[in-house]
């Protein structure tokens, strides 16, 4: 039985799903959109909300000039940075989280990410979904 057992395995051992999501969030926060399976899309969306919380919660102090933050302050910041560097290993995809993308959604209560079902993948027929920022289908339509 699979009680309190949350989260899909994807034929994946744990630290080879690790890998994917930190290489997917990392992607998605610097191509604001990707397409994969539905089922990666799914499982991407609150690990991506959570990394991208992290960045929100402090782009108030983003705007500060770094010498003008108090010490508890720069420590909450310093803090942010680590917990999202546990998931984007990348250092330019946390660069634009935290100068970029954090900021432009800063207004937002959560809620980060759009899943849009799309095609079945030719040869395997997989459902595909396209996953993107909520601030990515303003910029592509404006």
């Amino acid at each position: 039985m699979r009680h309190r057992k949350s989260g899909r395995k994807l034929g994946r051992d744990s630290s080879h799903r690790k890998a994917l999501f930190s290489n997917l969030v990392a992607s998605l926060v610097t191509y604001g959109r990707i397409e994969t399976t539905e089922a990666k899309a799914k499982e991407l969306r609150s690990i991506a909300d959570r990394t991208i919380n992290w960045g929100v919660s402090v782009s108030q102090l983003l705007v500060k000039d770094p010498g003008q933050l108090s010490p508890e302050e720069s420590a909450k910041l310093t803090h942010a940075r680590r917990m999202a560097r546990r998931v984007l290993k990348n250092p330019d995809a946390l660069d634009k989280l935290f100068t970029d993308v954090a900021p432009q959604l800063a207004g937002r209560p959560g809620g980060y990410t759009r899943v849009l079902k799309t095609r079945s993948r030719r040869g395997d027929a997989a459902p595909m979904a396209l996953i993107e920022l909520v601030t990515a289908r303003q910029a592509v339509s404006a």
